[in-house]
């Protein structure tokens, strides 16, 4: 049996591109429906975290499939994806692209890029924290991230909604995007 090895965030991390394992994480949000929170998440994504040697001239590049979004109640699923919010046909998929990294402090970043959402595309900021590296039972190297951040839906033109009786609104405008990225160094090119 073998050992693995795992570091902490204290270790760097090897520089190179690393791909998102969309099997071992999750993109989530969380957003106000009345008086509660619901929960959601997408299935369907992709991406590469690119590593350099001097941490500030590292990347991000992630895509979502629109029409993957998950909150476990079909009919709202089905609400999501028509044009009141993520708008699917029209607009499939949601993209991330850094264009900053910058070390807040020991293990913790904050990367700021550009998300796109319904087509429109709007400066985020995500607070990221690396997790640490570790290599595989099967050869390779796996590195852990947390990020969260959050949007006011409205920037995306999602401003679909209903006013309660009482006062208030059915759906808040802010949403909390939570990422949990486990990622495999991929070999350099010969």
């Amino acid at each position: 049996m073998s050992t693995i090895e795992t570091t902490t965030a204290r270790t760097p991390i090897p520089s190179g591109v690393w791909e998102i394992d969309p099997s071992h994480s999750n993109v989530e949000f969380v957003a106000r429906h009345l008086l509660s929170k619901v929960r959601g998440r997408f299935t369907g994504f992709e991406g590469a975290i690119t590593i350099a040697d001097d941490p500030s001239r590292s990347s991000v590049e992630a895509t979502i499939d629109a029409a993957s979004v998950d909150t476990g109640n079909p009919d709202r699923d089905a609400h999501l994806r028509n044009p009141d919010f993520l708008d699917v046909e029209q607009h499939p998929t949601l993209s991330f692209r850094s264009t900053s990294v910058a070390d807040d402090s020991e293990g913790r970043y904050r990367v700021d890029g550009d998300l796109r959402i319904r087509g429109v595309t709007r400066p985020v900021t995500l607070e990221l924290e690396y997790l640490g590296w570790s290599d595989d039972p099967w050869g390779g190297k796996r590195a852990g991230f947390s990020a969260t951040t959050e949007i006011d839906r409205h920037d995306f033109g999602a401003t679909w909604n209903l006013a309660v009786e009482t006062g208030g609104v059915v759906v808040g405008r802010k949403v909390r995007i939570e990422l949990e990225i486990e990622a495999v160094l991929q070999a350099e090119e010969q």
